[in-house]
């Protein structure tokens, strides 16, 4: 996984900055019977980025990256039926990668989510001797899905590279949902306040309360109260940022709100997806918000009467 500093303060971002888009498909029709398409390397610069405010090529847009290459499956996956999902991480050798240095607990963070930004999933495979990753997956509906793999190969830098993967049927999109503060999962809610805003350090807090109570006993999940992907639309640019502060620190408690730092680099949409765990279950809870432009000092341009949605569990 790529490794973003815990901040001790306010005062400091967390970030990873995007650059350069890569457009997906939104029409309806079959979808099937062609290989999956996956990003090309684009390298490490990025000339005019439509998007962005960086020169950055970001995380999950590219499918290779210092000679560590994606190699997903090519044949279109089955809607609706669990899947043993398999791919490799070569190398610069052209070999697979079989040894690597753990982030936040694992060797490496599997993200999944659909072209549309629904359907996401955060799981972690197994790594067998001939450096091949597996993992049961069910995509629930058909389409484009992008997969993320987050990782540090041994003696290397963290890396997140991306690809697209087909599966096979018909695409209905499902809009975005409206940006809202509050999100319903599993009997919880979880409120988020801050704003996002475009190129600039943004402070987002996300309290958790179950049955109208504030939650004070949360559980450290990879090491950390809570963990946070953020995805943009359209091109599926990746932001992982942690929360401030870490589980046993002394100063950091276990809820009801866990506050992250990041930088939105382009005043456009984007969905939060964060994860935590309470009573020994993984739960996800879902956002949208809207990165307004900095020089507006507005917020995520959402406002109380926005309507509610909710999330789900692992």
């Amino acid at each position: 996984m790529n490794t973003i500093g815990r901040t001790a303060t306010f005062a400091v971002g967390l970030a990873l900055v995007f650059g350069a888009s890569l457009g997906i498909g939104h029409a309806v029709g079959p979808v099937g019977g062609e290989s999956a398409d996956a990003h090309a390397d684009h390298g490490m610069e990025s000339s005019a980025d439509p998007m962005g405010s960086g020169d950055t090529v970001p995380g999950g847009l590219q499918i290779s990256e210092h000679g560590y290459t994606l190699v997903p499956p090519s044949e279109p996956l089955p809607a609706g039926k669990k899947t043993d999902f398999r791919f490799r991480i070569t190398g610069p050798d052209g070999k697979p990668v079989t040894r690597y240095t753990q982030s936040h607990g694992k060797d490496l963070h599997f993200i999944v989510a659909r072209s549309d930004l629904s359907g996401f999933q955060h799981v972690h495979p197994e790594l067998a001797a001939d450096g091949t990753w597996s993992v049961p997956l069910t995509f629930r509906s058909a389409g484009s899905y992008r997969v993320f793999t987050d990782f540090v190969p041994a003696g290397g830098s963290g890396l997140t590279l991306g690809a697209d993967v087909s599966v096979a049927g018909d695409y209905r999109p499902t809009p975005l949902p409206a940006p809202s503060h509050t999100a319903h999962v599993d009997g919880y809610t979880v409120t988020l306040s801050g704003d996002a805003t475009a190129g600039a350090a943004s402070m987002l807090t996300l309290s958790v309360a179950k049955n109208g109570r504030p939650v004070t006993d949360l559980q450290p999940y990879l090491g950390a109260y809570g963990h946070l992907v953020a995805l943009r639309q359209g091109d599926l640019a990746y932001l992982h940022v942690h929360p401030q502060g870490a589980p046993g620190d002394g100063t950091t408690p276990p809820g009801p709100g866990i506050t992250f730092h990041a930088e939105f680099p382009s005043a456009t949409a984007y969905r939060l997806y964060l994860d935590f765990q309470h009573q020994g279950k993984v739960h996800t809870a879902e956002f949208t918000v809207r990165a307004a432009a900095s020089h507006t000092g507005s917020g995520s341009g959402s406002d109380a009467d926005m309507p509610e949605h909710g999330g789900h569990d692992h």
